[in-house]
């Protein structure tokens, strides 16, 4: 593990693996780098793999306000690191995360989406509009178990009988831990609409990933992301759900990133 620190002076904890182009791997809400870790082994036989812990997560320090400008600014240090360009992957509310960034002007050389949560009018309904607040005021109260439910719940939409088996997890106390970081992905996903004017800065090659067994309202986001593109293409990931297979995903990605 190495540490690189962000403009604020938050400490980043990062993986670095391989040897080849630069990979940025961006995870998603309510996990820490080590969602990506297969993922960075498998790309490591083609790439140098930079996995790192959004702040707030695993081996990464926080601060005591969050901006998304603070999460571009950790992504500035990562690929300074890297070399001062990369290709950028994100996936789910990481996606989301990594587009902004890369409108934003940073170097990313080519960008792959797996799954950004964006919610076309008519498609499921969209979470509440101050769930970032809802988020916070839980962790507030000391009630991270009720956050790390309520995302399960009412933003992800998982039936109560598989958040129940997760509470009952071993793995539940590791979604407590990071519960404030929750509030930071609902910050980034916004009213969960197409953010129009985002995509549209975007210039450089971007790939829009989807699962052929997804929720259709996931397939139509995505597919109306790739249409603002200036330079969009999607593919189909056959039978991948949200939770993608690795082995499946760095193929999909080495056929891109080259």
């Amino acid at each position: 593990m190495d540490k690189v620190t962000s403009a604020d002076g938050t400490t980043i904890a990062y993986d670095r693996l391989g040897a080849g182009p630069a990979v940025v791997l961006v995870c998603g809400g309510s996990v820490d780098r080590m969602s990506n870790a297969p993922l960075a082994a498998l790309l490591a036989e083609h790439f140098t793999v930079y996995n790192y812990d959004r702040r707030g997560r695993g081996d990464s320090g926080d601060a005591a306000e969050y901006a998304v400008e603070r999460e571009f600014e950790d992504l500035d240090a990562i690929f300074a690191a890297a070399g001062g360009s990369a290709c950028l992957y994100g996936t789910s509310s990481g996606a989301a995360l990594a587009l902004l960034a890369t409108a934003s002007g940073r170097p990313v050389s080519r960008l792959a989406l797996w799954e950004p949560p964006y919610i076309l009018d008519g498609g499921r309904p969209r979470p509440p509009a101050n769930t970032a607040d809802i988020f916070r005021d839980f962790v507030a109260a000391g009630r991270r178990d009720a956050a790390a439910e309520y995302f399960m719940a009412e933003v992800v939409g998982l039936p109560p009988e598989f958040v129940a088996m997760a509470k009952a997890s071993p793995w539940w106390p590791a979604q407590e831990a990071i519960a404030h970081t929750l509030a930071y992905d609902a910050t980034v996903m916004g009213d969960y609409s197409v953010p129009v004017d985002a995509v549209g800065k975007v210039s450089v090659p971007t790939r829009v990933l989807t699962g052929g067994a997804s929720w259709q309202w996931m397939v139509d986001g995505n597919q109306a992301v790739v249409a603002g593109l200036s330079d969009g293409s999607h593919r189909t990931l056959d039978g991948q759900e949200h939770n993608v297979d690795p082995a499946v995903m760095a193929a999909a990605l080495k056929e891109f990133f080259g």
